[in-house]
């Protein structure tokens, strides 16, 4: 078998990570908590054995007191069947197997125990990642790795059903955030944790024309009228349930004993050959 291809530089994201915790900005982390918290609401039950999957243990233990926060690490530091509500918050994209972390968090529940996701989609920061790209094709005239890839819905949707988890669903919340320039959007990044921490990164910092070109072309394509420019942060949710005999299950097809037509008070109108 072949090895999982090494996407993230797991020392230097813990570097940035550290580095951001002086001056954090955190407002993503609290828009997934509080679509979390929402979500929690409305589920007819009481959990007692949370675990939150998190780089951020203080923003979720004040929001789930006693919950387990564990790193993003390669290996969870889950124990199998302990769970009843496994929460994954925003870091599923530098995961170099995130279906192994899925499937990890699904064995770490206990049976018809609740698995809620959120991740960044496909969605994120296109308006950066074009800018950049093109400013360093001019520059440079080439290209490096700079952002982590991220899945669209369908494909985050797919990753539920890959890890065996029941009932899977996926939607999305796109957040189109207002910043003065594309230089006080990276700086926002830099506070949140996020910069490049890209195996095939290249290794010195970017030269200061690629920055202030990809500023100019950020700024003629996605300003503002007062002159300021918009960043989309794509928020994809994904909830799944450990499997269990008490959950409901499809009917074979064929197995109706009600026509549709029927159901709805209608006549049926047999379609022409």
């Amino acid at each position: 078998m072949s090895e999982t291809p090494t996407l993230t530089d797991r020392a230097a994201l813990e570097a940035h990570r550290s580095r951001a915790r002086r001056t954090p900005a955190l407002f993503l982390h609290e828009t997934a908590a509080d679509d979390i918290e929402d979500r929690l609401a409305v589920v007819n039950r009481t959990f007692t054995a949370p675990a939150v999957v998190s780089s951020e243990p203080g923003l979720w233990q004040a929001r789930l007191p006693g919950a387990r926060v564990v790193p993003d690490a390669a290996v969870l530091d889950l124990a199998e069947g302990a769970h009843d509500l496994v929460i994954h918050a925003l870091a599923l994209h530098w995961a170099d197997d995130p279906v192994g972390q899925l499937i990890q968090c699904r064995r770490a529940l206990k049976p018809d125990g609740l698995f809620l996701g959120v991740a960044f989609g496909g969605q994120t920061l296109t308006e950066l990642r074009a800018a950049i790209g093109q400013a360093e094709i001019e520059v440079t005239g080439g290209l490096s790795p700079r952002v982590a890839p991220m899945a669209d819905i369908r494909d985050l949707g797919a990753l539920l059903q890959r890890a065996g988890l029941a009932l899977p669903v996926a939607d999305a919340a796109p957040l189109r955030i207002s910043y003065e320039s594309a230089l006080h959007l990276m700086r926002d990044l830099r506070a949140m944790g996020e910069t490049n921490a890209l195996s095939a990164r290249v290794r010195h910092f970017s030269r200061r024309a690629i920055l202030l070109r990809a500023a100019e072309l950020y700024a003629e394509t996605h300003g503002t009228e007062d002159g300021r420019i918009l960043a989309t942060f794509e928020l994809v949710t994904l909830t799944g349930w450990a499997p269990d005999e008490s959950q409901p299950k499809p009917l074979r097809p064929g197995s109706a004993t009600t026509r549709l037509a029927d159901a709805l008070g209608t006549s049926e109108t047999k379609l022409k050959d």
